[in-house]
């Protein structure tokens, strides 16, 4: 599938079949996530992945919604903020780092016929707990990961004329 075509396909997925994700899937995914570019390549995150089944009482404290422990994984992504690259003015590049790698992820999940939703809605305290990185890591992001159990709702999106401005 073409770039466009793939954008076009990706959605929110709210509700997923209880089908396990093939470990050759998975791994695209992840390997998508770490080909993702970084500032500096300094590739100041963490992919902490999440089988549900033995980590659901933890995953139910990190994000309450039905739908997040449906999908037999949840992947989340976390920032070392103590490696990231700083901007002159002090803007930490940690948090843009880790998006462009749940983009790669989200997106590689579409191609491959896998289902996600992007949360950012989510306990952090809780979502530390559960990685137990350590001090330093930030949690970014968490997406389920698995079959839709339902088609793709339409796409609404303003129009390119609101989003867009040429100077």
């Amino acid at each position: 599938m073409g770039f466009f075509d793939l954008a076009k396909q990706r959605y929110s997925v709210r509700a997923y079949k209880p089908d396990a994700v093939e470990d050759e899937k998975l791994k695209q995914v992840l390997s998508a996530g770490a080909l993702a570019p970084t500032a500096c390549n300094l590739q100041p995150f963490r992919l902490v992945v999440v089988r549900t089944r033995e980590h659901l009482d933890a995953l139910k404290k990190l994000y309450s919604a039905p739908f997040f422990v449906q999908a037999p994984v949840v992947i989340g992504v976390y920032a070392d903020l103590g490696t990231a690259w700083v901007r002159r003015d002090g803007k930490s590049y940690a948090d843009v780092d880790a998006a462009i790698v749940m983009d790669h992820i989200i997106l590689a999940a579409t191609e491959l016929g896998l289902g996600t939703c992007w949360i950012g809605a989510f306990d952090a305290q809780a979502a530390r707990d559960l990685a137990g990185l350590g001090a330093g890591w930030e949690p970014v992001a968490f997406t389920p990961l698995g079959y839709p159990a339902s088609g793709q709702p339409a796409k609404r999106r303003k129009p390119l004329e609101e989003l867009v401005t040429y100077l």
